[in-house]
């Protein structure tokens, strides 16, 4: 029980790798606030976690939009007295060519992936900073290391932009025992991955040693380590989980 009696917002949590955290935190022994722009997506995740037994509300959240960083926060100190874990997953990933890409889709990726970061990121570290313990974890992504994937130069110039940003508020709160890492994930077994042409999803697939895609539980597992007081003395880092298709 890596997260017992810890109280975790995860953003993004309606489906994908965002659902498979909340539900590996409760599993864990977190009560979890499953944050989606798609509220019934979220409810319907945070039903089957009480159904399973654990303790979850969802709130629908527009997470681009700064204000709804402190609404998140307060909602979970409403709801649970406390906040001790962020997952900062919520993102998106539209295939536009550079020549194609137009002023309105960059602000929309820079804002939902990496403005959310930073907004939500500093809101609830303040909170943590009420029992001297946190953790936030935020999702990058292998694109984020090799500089682009297939018409994905925005989305993974913001994934990178996430690696540093984990840097900052690493050194901003650790003196408040609140660690900050990172999690890259490969290509894993979601609709990022699945919307892709066949011969490209095949491609990327076929670059990995390990020749498969990775489950989102999988990823997950590694999200609630880094939530965990096993990992006392991390921050700042970022773990790349890929299959071992890029190795720094």
């Amino acid at each position: 029980m890596l997260a017992e009696g810890r109280v975790a917002i995860v953003t993004g949590a309606g489906r994908g790798l965002g659902a498979a955290t909340a539900q590996a935190l409760s599993q864990n022994g977190a009560s979890v606030i499953l944050c989606d722009v798609d509220l019934p997506q979220a409810e319907s995740e945070a039903g089957n976690i009480r159904a399973t037994g654990g303790t979850a509300i969802a709130l629908g959240s527009d997470v681009s939009r700064p204000p709804e960083a402190e609404r998140l926060v307060q909602a979970a100190l409403k709801h649970y007295g406390r906040l001790d874990i962020l997952v900062n997953n919520a993102g998106i990933c539209p295939r536009i060519s550079i020549d194609e890409m137009t002023e309105e889709a960059y602000d929309q990726i820079m804002n939902v992936n990496l403005k959310s970061v930073f907004f939500l990121s500093r809101a609830a570290g303040n909170a943590m900073k009420t029992n001297r313990w946190g953790r936030i974890v935020n999702v990058s992504s292998t694109g984020g290391r090799t500089g682009g994937i297939f018409n994905a130069t925005v989305y993974s110039a913001s994934k990178a932009a996430i690696m540093s940003m984990t840097k900052a508020f690493a050194r901003h709160f650790a003196p408040d025992n609140i660690l900050v890492n990172c999690i890259a994930p490969g290509t894993v077994n979601t609709r990022l991955m699945t919307n892709l042409p066949q011969q490209s999803l095949e491609t990327a697939v076929s670059q990995v040693p390990l020749k498969r895609l990775a489950d989102a539980a999988e990823i997950a597992q590694v999200i609630v380590f880094l939530a965990s007081e096993g990992a006392s003395y991390m921050t700042g880092s970022t773990v790349d989980v890929n299959g071992g298709a890029v190795m720094p």
